[in-house]
C-alpha cells in the first residue's frame, strides 16, 4: 500500500514512544508461541498478555477487573472477550450461555459468583476454561490492542520509520486518532465561545 497520511499529534507521541522502548531494549512483551492443542486459558495468555508461563492463582488475579476477590457475570465477559467490539455480532444469547457455563462449572456454591477458592479447587481437579470458538478474548483498550496484536508483530524492532506505518491496521488506529483530537479540538473551540449549544436539551432552545 501506498498511501501516505500524516501522523496527528497523539500518534506521533506513541510512534516516539515505542521508538524508545525498542531503542532500550525492545518491546515489553515478546511474542509467544503456544502448541496447536494448548488449551484456551493458555492460548489466551499467549496471545493477549504474552505471558507462557503462569499458575491458576495468577490467571484468576489478573482477571478480577476490580479487585474484588471474585469472578462476576461482567469479570466472566471480559475476560472472553464478550463486550468487546470483535463480539459484536455474537448474540446476547450466545454471551449469556457463555456466563452461565463457566458459572456451572466453577462456581461450586452456586452463589452467582467464582471465588479464588472455587476456581483452584476445580483448577486441582484439571477442570479447563473452555474455548467456545469466540476468539481468544479481546480485553483490552484500543490502545493496547494495537500495541499487543499488531505493533509488536510488525514494528517493534529498533528502526521503524513513520513511512513503515501503512499497514490498514496503522491507518485505521491513527484516524482514530486523528479523529479524536479534532473532535477534542472543536469542544474546545466551543467552550471558548461559552455554552455549547449542541448540549442544550431541545425544549430549552429558542426557536
Amino acid at each position: 500500500m501506498d498511501r501516505m497520511f500524516k501522523l496527528p499529534l497523539g500518534a506521533l507521541l506513541l510512534l516516539s514512544c515505542a521508538l524508545n522502548a525498542s531503542a532500550h531494549g525492545g518491546a515489553e512483551h515478546a511474542q509467544v508461541e503456544v502448541p496447536a492443542d494448548a488449551d484456551w486459558a493458555t492460548r489466551h495468555m499467549a496471545e493477549e498478555h504474552h505471558i507462557s508461563g503462569y499458575d491458576a492463582t495468577t490467571f484468576f488475579n489478573m482477571h478480577d477487573y476490580d479487585s474484588t476477590g471474585l469472578w462476576t457475570t461482567v469479570d466472566i465477559r471480559r475476560t472472553y472477550g464478550l463486550e468487546d467490539p470483535s463480539s459484536a455480532s455474537i448474540s446476547e444469547t450466545k454471551k449469556q450461555m457463555v456466563v452461565q457455563t463457566i458459572l456451572d462449572m466453577f462456581d461450586i456454591n452456586k452463589d452467582g459468583s467464582i471465588t479464588l477458592a472455587e476456581f483452584l479447587q476445580k483448577d486441582s481437579e484439571n477442570v479447563k476454561l473452555p474455548d467456545f470458538g469466540m476468539g481468544p478474548g479481546h480485553h483490552g483498550d484500543d490502545e493496547y490492542e494495537y500495541e499487543i496484536h499488531h505493533w509488536e508483530k510488525y514494528h517493534s524492532g529498533d528502526d521503524v520509520k513513520e513511512e513503515d506505518l501503512n499497514h490498514p491496521e496503522d491507518i485505521a488506529h491513527f484516524k482514530m486518532h486523528e479523529e479524536k483530537e479534532a473532535a477534542q479540538e472543536e469542544w474546545e473551540r466551543l467552550e471558548l465561545r461559552g455554552v455549547v449549544e449542541k448540549n442544550i436539551p431541545q425544549k430549552y432552545r429558542r426557536n
